[in-house]
């Protein structure tokens, strides 16, 4: 059956449901170069006003899987598991989770992807350690999985190819708001993965893509929904993204705070989510092993340290330091009342650490390191926090970004727990 893009358009913008057929035809359609991007705007801004019903979106998703290949995880010997997160500031957790979730007995094949904007990439991250690969391909990774349990890597470029053709107008258009296309740019990326289950770390507040709970939660409820009807065991966390995660905002300087969270340390927060995420991983996969236990015992790290060596890198090897470093210290004595996390996620772009465009590179030692957090007391000409660039006027705009990130006050009630809601697919 022939159908038309201007017909979509309409009966979308009228609010009438999308058949199961058209939905079909504009993904093969759009990824083959068939539909004009001004047409696929439009649809998407339709789409943005006038939402999508569950039976839609089950098939939106199930078409932008199918533009493309799965991967057939069915050789692994473990019970397979990955996680997914939203994005956030300082949002290092993947590096340490996976590891840990191998150790603990499960395998991890994490799919990642680059940071744009002020939101990091765990690729950026991890191609910071000298030598590390993060295109493995299938069989790659695969051979990883068996030998190691754990993989961090780049999907392939037949892994959903709707996605990112949709992404890319998304992020052009103003559209990437939009609930139910979130959900499934998401989930058609890790449905196609071949994970057997998934565990989403939903990020809520000011850093963070979403930035009420309310509207978290539904993001929440529809990604799970997608990959129980997928026959994916899926759940999600909740997670506070009001402040930074951790103290560390930058490709070099994240991994840092990876390793001193391996070794047992590491700020408390990321151990609160790495150790949330985990045990949900390891619920999915019915593994019954004490994920802190790994953590403390040094499982884990020596998992890191496999998992490096096997792509590539050298887990004792410097990672990059910026030449310039500055401090911010505050004027006053008090409590810091607030640390936004998405003034700090823009500083640290601003410093180097992030990039405008897809194909922008990245400073892999630039960032922010903060030193106190909030409810913390801090005297006055107290350091708040480092910062790192590779340019001088890099760092000059870093400062004056940051200098409006701290806010310094009489009194300050210490954080509450990272991990505000859970939704599973009981």
């Amino acid at each position: 059956m022939s159908h038309h893009a201007v017909d979509l358009i309409r009966a979308k913008r009228d609010g009438r449901e999308l058949s199961a057929p058209q939905i079909r035809w504009f993904i093969a359609g759009y990824t083959k170069g068939a539909v004009a991007p001004e047409q696929a705007s439009a649809l998407l801004m339709a789409i943005l006003w006038r939402g999508m019903s569950a039976r839609e979106l089950d098939v939106w998703t199930d078409a932008m899987i199918g533009s493309g290949s799965r991967l057939d995880l069915s050789t692994v010997p473990l019970p397979t598991v990955d996680k997914h997160s939203t994005g956030g500031v300082g949002d290092t957790v993947s590096l340490a989770l996976c590891p840990l979730v191998a150790a603990c007995g499960a395998a991890v094949p994490h799919l990642a992807g680059r940071g744009l904007g002020h939101t990091g990439g765990t690729l950026d991250k991890l191609e910071a350690i000298p030598g590390f690969r993060v295109d493995l391909g299938a069989e790659g990774l695969i051979a990883q999985l068996r030998d190691v349990g754990a993989a961090i890597c780049a999907a392939g470029e037949d892994l959903a190819p709707a996605d990112r053709e949709l992404y890319a107008l998304r992020d052009v258009t103003g559209t990437v708001e939009s609930i139910p296309l979130i959900a499934s740019s998401i989930m058609s990326k890790k449905i196609a993965e071949g994970t057997a289950a998934l565990v989403l770390d939903v990020k809520v507040g000011r850093g963070a893509l979403i930035t009420d709970l309310a509207s978290a939660e539904e993001l929440a409820r529809t990604m799970v929904g997608l990959g129980e009807d997928a026959g994916v065991r899926t759940a999600a966390l909740l997670t506070s993204m009001d402040a930074p995660l951790g103290r560390a905002v930058g490709n070099g300087l994240e991994v840092r705070e990876a390793v001193e969270v391996l070794e047992g340390g590491g700020p408390a927060d990321v151990v609160e989510v790495t150790l949330a995420l985990a045990e949900e991983m390891l619920a999915l996969a019915g593994v019954d092993v004490d994920a802190a236990a790994a953590l403390r015992d040094g499982r884990a790290m020596d998992r890191w340290r496999r998992m490096v060596r096997a792509q590539g890198g050298d887990p004792d090897g410097p990672l990059p330091a910026a030449p310039l470093v500055a401090e911010l210290r505050t004027d006053r004595a008090g409590a810091v009342e607030a640390i936004d996390a998405m003034e700090v996620g823009l500083a640290a772009w601003r410093l180097g650490a992030g990039r405008a465009q897809r194909h922008h590179p990245v400073s892999p030692g630039a960032g922010v390191v903060l030193r106190v957090a909030e409810g913390d007391a801090v005297a006055a000409g107290q350091v708040l926090a480092e910062l790192h660039a590779e340019e001088p006027e890099r760092m000059e705009t870093g400062i004056a970004t940051m200098e409006r990130a701290v806010r310094v006050g009489d009194a300050a009630s210490p954080p509450g727990p990272r991990v505000i809601g859970r939704v599973t697919g009981d």
